[in-house]
């Protein structure tokens, strides 16, 4: 069912998920849906779990900086390959079990770079919201005409003196 739901968002944008049109591809009664996902809600918390399961997560046994790059530029390829439905990580929350290695990571690499514990959770926040703005940026075309990768490493640079003098 996710995988259908998944082409149709990318064949015909998300605004073409709704329960009927799945159960159309499906060739099954909308009604059927409701007892495996409860309703659209569901469909779209498997589409924003999809997104998080391509993030590659790093090591946690690298070192911080190298955790925090390759979760960035993992990120910005997941957002290149899916630009329209990437979106969907800005309006609505990983609700999954298996939607949080993202977010873990951050604050394991949060934790490795000494950050106190109770910093943790905004920190993770503006990060991620960084992370995933740029990469929705990026792959929306805002950067054109610059230099994505040198922006990119010049905001890592950035990041890494504030979290080294945390």
């Amino acid at each position: 069912m996710l995988d259908v739901t998944w082409e149709l968002a990318t064949r015909k944008g998300l605004s073409a998920v709704t329960m009927r049109a799945v159960a159309q591809e499906l060739d099954v009664n909308p009604m059927t849906l409701y007892r495996h996902v409860g309703d659209k809600q569901g469909l779209l918390d498997g589409l924003v779990e999809r997104l998080l399961l391509e993030i590659e997560v790093p090591d946690p046994s690298a070192d911080w900086r190298e955790q925090l790059r390759l979760l960035a530029r993992s990120m910005r390829a997941t957002a290149r390959r899916h630009p329209d439905l990437f979106l969907l990580l800005f309006q609505r929350p990983a609700v999954t079990p298996e939607a949080v290695g993202p977010r873990n990571a951050v604050y394991d690499a949060l934790r490795a770079a000494g950050l106190p514990e109770e910093r943790i959770p905004r920190a993770e926040r503006l990060l991620s919201t960084f992370m995933l703005g740029f990469a929705a940026s990026e792959a929306g075309g805002r950067f054109r005409d610059s230099d994505p990768d040198g922006d990119m490493a010049f905001a890592e640079e950035l990041i890494v003196q504030v979290l080294a003098g945390a």
